[in-house]
């Protein structure tokens, strides 16, 4: 695909190859982060330039295979760091961190590109977040609520859920609020970008999404660059076409993981943990730019892998201090049946605020929280001595606990073909009289098992 800045004239050539990494002698120095290119076989190379090592070598990485590349092949200058075509055409499509179609359609030719190391928005144009952006997944709704322009992280080990509810929300997005949504597949498994692109055309969401993948296999340059690129996307359906845009990453932690071998590679001291001295600033180069401007807004969910489980894990703790609401799905839960796998308790949002949520919401909300709380803390006693041993209102409150721990599970839609299970979504107005006729004791001669995988109590009670 010609840019519009390439320059057809060399500026140098490759003076070594370790690896992903390439050394390049210069006529002159290309800025930090330019796009470079070389060409074998009609094949193109882009390297992005990451060290000025003297007056005329610069260090590089590659972002294709370095398969053919050999010293003194011909470097080409783009004039430009790397960026990627925009159209309102690219709703729909499956592409890779250069824009190039992987779903077999035609290529994006409007003649506009988009620098992926675009600025943030400036601060006079940007808006706060404004009100609760409605998922139809009770659990959520009710005591993690997504906010409109925010951004949410799902945080959990492997296994346990993170892809399936990101999948269920580009469903809600689309089907509840008319929005588009773009996916950035930062070093997915070839499986899993297979299944999900397939999916998103079963479920009829996939007109008004866009999907950008960096595979595991592919070098840790474009792993790192790849939820630029798809924020560029975003960025452009916002400010171009004022959409209401959900961006959602899946996984901010190979985001993270593709910038440490990155750092590894040019020589840099490791440093909390083994990772990246510049770990805090590249989160924050990402997590910056998804802001709500004037125009549209972005909203973010974002999958994050928490290694072994510990959530005081330095990648972890950078990107929990950028989100507004933080969903943990843990092991415990999922090992319980309960779906979303989503711990009531560990899980929060900044904007959980009588004043922001209502006073109807943050009461029926606290409620349930004391509930399942109390249950928690009484778990040891009712294992050793029994629920007999309980005082009349303690046992009152187990019961409900109960139910209400119940209730919160949920069917996706996204996963009716595999559970035979239709999926359900809730209206939060309808979570909220369900929760607070659970505390009432309305429920009280309900059976558990009537309360598990079901939507709203109605359709129980019919």
């Amino acid at each position: 695909m010609t840019r519009p800045h390439d320059n057809h004239d060399p500026i140098g050539v490759v003076a070594a190859v370790h690896g992903p990494v390439v050394d390049i002698v210069c006529d002159y120095l290309p800025p930090l982060h330019q796009a470079l290119f070389s060409v074998l076989d009609s094949e193109r190379y882009v390297f992005e330039v990451y060290q000025h090592l003297d007056e005329r070598h610069v260090r590089a990485i590659t972002l294709h295979s370095t398969g053919g590349l050999q010293r003194g092949m011909r470097v080409f200058d783009t004039g430009a760091p790397l960026q990627v075509p925009v159209s309102p055409d690219c709703l729909g499509r499956l592409v890779n961190v250069f824009g190039e179609p992987l779903d077999g359609g035609p290529v994006l030719t409007s003649g506009q590109f988009r620098n992926i190391l675009g600025q943030p928005v400036p601060l006079h144009q940007t808006i706060s977040a404004s009100g609760i952006l409605e998922t139809g997944i009770k659990v959520i709704d009710l005591l993690c609520p997504f906010i409109r322009g925010g951004k949410t992280g799902l945080f959990g080990g492997a296994g346990i859920g993170k892809t399936v509810l990101i999948t269920e929300f580009m469903h809600a997005i689309v089907a509840l609020h008319q929005g588009v949504s773009v996916f950035a597949g930062v070093g997915e498994r070839i499986r899993e970008g297979h299944e999900l692109w397939h999916e998103m055309q079963q479920a009829g969401v996939m007109p008004h999404t866009l999907m950008v993948f960096g595979q595991m296999d592919e070098s840790p340059g474009v792993r790192f660059r790849v939820s630029l690129a798809a924020l560029s996307y975003a960025e452009y359906l916002r400010d171009a076409l004022s959409k209401e845009v959900l961006f959602l990453v899946d996984n901010v932690f190979r985001f993270v993981q593709a910038g440490s071998e990155i750092s590894g590679l040019l020589g840099r001291m490791p440093a909390t943990v083994g990772y990246q001295p510049t770990l805090m600033s590249e989160v924050a180069e990402l997590q910056d730019r998804i802001i709500s401007t004037t125009k549209g807004a972005i909203t973010s969910v974002q999958a994050i892998y928490v290694p072994a489980d510990d959530m005081t894990d330095p990648a972890v703790t950078g990107i929990l201090n950028h989100l507004d609401t933080s969903v943990i799905l843990t092991r415990a839960q999922a090992g319980k049946g309960f779906y979303p796998a989503v711990d009531p308790l560990q899980s929060s949002s900044k904007l959980m605020d009588r004043h922001f949520l209502g006073d109807r919401h943050y009461s029926v909300a606290e409620g349930v929280r004391q509930h399942l709380a109390r249950y928690r803390e009484l778990e040891d006693v009712i294992s050793m001595l029994g629920l007999e041993e309980l005082s009349e209102t303690d046992h009152r409150i187990v019961m409900r606990a109960r139910k209400l721990q119940r209730y919160l599970t949920q069917p996706f839609h996204v996963t009716a073909a595999f559970t035979g299970i239709k999926g359900a979504s809730v209206p939060l107005d309808i979570t909220l009289q369900d929760c607070e006729a659970f505390l009432r004791g309305d429920f009280d001669d309900v059976s558990e098992d009537r309360c598990y995988m079901r939507g709203a109590m109605r359709e129980v009670l019919q």
